[in-house]
């Protein structure tokens, strides 16, 4: 039984042909495009955690303590360093928790608090225009203070409330403790 041979009932013209071709490229071409898109977020996405991890944390204010500087639901970022200096607004791990506090004293300062809350820094008076009402507060140590070696004294803008080196279940935050500085403000309720 001889072959016969197939002839298609209608050939494709040049036009459907190299259409198709185009549609066939542009296909290969769009994977090709989402399929880099997609790799580059995953690594930007990679990078910004990594980042976020290693030196800039990223963490979010929870509670009163520091207002009017920085309010509930703020998103702050962070740098990683113990190096903190007077008036820095630095995060503290304490008993797993992350405190936000300012830095009022260094290794071996003199800190002293009046009954009108007033401080006293080697018995200079300290500056604060972010404290809007001066209170002692809650005080469980004995003035005047020194701050132990490694240490910082650190308190909280709203002076009534905030649980800080005043109190002896946290006293003077050790610089292992500290996470970082405050680097700035991302985002803020208000």
């Amino acid at each position: 039984m001889p072959f016969k041979k197939r002839v298609p009932e209608s050939m494709p013209s040049v036009e459907q042909v190299e259409s198709e071709l185009k549609s066939i490229n542009y296909k290969k071409k769009f994977r090709k495009t989402l399929l880099s898109t997609v790799s580059i977020l995953i690594v930007v996405a990679a990078i910004a955690v990594l980042m976020s991890t290693l030196f800039f944390p990223v963490v979010q204010v929870v509670g009163k303590s520091m207002e009017p500087t920085l309010n509930e639901g703020d998103i702050l970022v962070l740098v990683k360093s113990d190096k903190v200096t007077y008036g820095d607004l630095c995060c503290v791990s304490w008993q797993n928790k992350s405190l936000l506090k300012r830095v009022i004293g260094l290794s071996g300062d003199m800190i002293e608090i009046d009954g009108d809350g007033n401080v006293f820094i080697n018995g200079a008076l300290l500056d604060e225009p972010y404290v809007e009402e001066k209170m002692l507060g809650k005080c469980e140590i004995e003035f005047p203070y020194k701050v132990p070696e490694n240490k910082v004294f650190i308190l909280g803008d709203q002076r009534e409330t905030s649980v800080d080196s005043r109190s002896n279940a946290i006293g003077c935050v050790g610089t292992d403790q500290i996470v970082g500085r405050v680097l700035f403000k991302v985002w803020s309720k208000k």
